[in-house]
């Protein structure tokens, strides 16, 4: 891979990890709900004249959306406001992978490697360190919101497998611009159920500059620019060679969240993570080999 394309991918990573700070930001000062509604529609109002409409029935955009948009981002957003560290939530996060695996066993049949179940054996390890240490600047509420938005997203990767399976070419940029049409009214509908009509129009009446900042971010650069650039270089390369880069967005997020918002780890906590993205490395080495 010649150093512009390793520059692209290491600037992807920045953005995915920078993104759990400007969350924290971003639910500071409007319920994280309506920030799920406002980051969709705003994504969707502007890319949807851009980008083509990918070859697939609405019944997969929906349940695309409501998996890795609804589910994972209304998750994430709540467990941030709750008390979640953005740093640990960087972390936790991926425990989609082994989400993946596990509804990919119990939904479709797929087979496991060895070093699948020593991955999984020591991403649960590392699970358990990080729950057991709440309390040391991390809610329980945080940490289970943070678990259901990795087991959400890991919903999302078996919709899109499905999708495969089910023979139609999958077109990464133009699923996630036109999936985002639909999460604005769920978003809406349980921002005014679960956060009240009167905290929507309060945050709305008093919506900043800062808070503006944060939506375009996470409507253009995490999402339509991050997921862009990511195609490309799927597109390019193998994706045992794309994959490794997604190892460092948790590192970049701790980081961030102890450079920017200041976040410190007890110490279970922080064997908690290496055990995790140990767990990570192990996985993808085991995907790396089998391809």
């Amino acid at each position: 891979m010649p150093p512009r394309d390793v520059l692209q991918a290491m600037a992807i990573v920045l953005i995915w990890g920078v993104n759990f700070a400007v969350i924290k930001w971003g639910v500071h000062g409007v319920p994280p709900l309506l920030l799920g509604a406002l980051r969709f529609g705003t994504l969707a109002a502007v890319a949807v004249w851009f980008v083509p409409r990918p070859a697939l029935p609405w019944r997969w955009l929906i349940l695309y959306a409501l998996t890795v948009a609804v589910g994972q981002f209304g998750f994430l957003f709540s467990a941030i406001k709750f008390g979640m560290p953005a740093g640990l939530a960087s972390v936790v996060l991926q425990a989609q992978v082994f989400f993946t695996l596990l509804l990919g066993r119990w939904l479709v049949r797929e087979h496991w490697r060895r070093e699948h179940g020593i991955a999984l054996a020591l991403a649960l390890a590392g699970l358990a360190l990080i729950g057991s240490a709440h309390g040391s600047g991390m809610s329980v509420t945080g940490f289970v919101l943070t678990l259901l938005a990795a087991l959400s997203w890991g919903a999302s990767n078996i919709v899109v497998r499905l999708i495969g399976a089910a023979g139609h070419r999958i077109e990464p940029v133009g699923l996630v611009v036109w999936s985002s049409l639909i999460p604005p009214l769920p978003f809406l509908l349980l921002s005014a159920w679960l956060e009240g009509v009167s905290a929507d129009v309060d945050a709305l009446r008093h919506f900043s500059l800062a808070s503006l900042l944060v939506v375009l971010y996470l409507a253009f650069a995490a999402s339509l620019l991050g997921y862009g650039l990511w195609s490309r270089l799927l597109s390019r390369y193998p994706a045992n060679r794309v994959a490794p880069f997604s190892l460092l967005v948790p590192v970049i997020g701790l980081l961030t969240a102890w450079g920017l918002l200041g976040e410190r780890l007890s110490a279970l906590q922080a064997v908690g993570c290496v055990c995790l993205l140990a767990a990570l490395l192990a996985n993808t080495l085991a995907s790396t080999r089998r391809r």
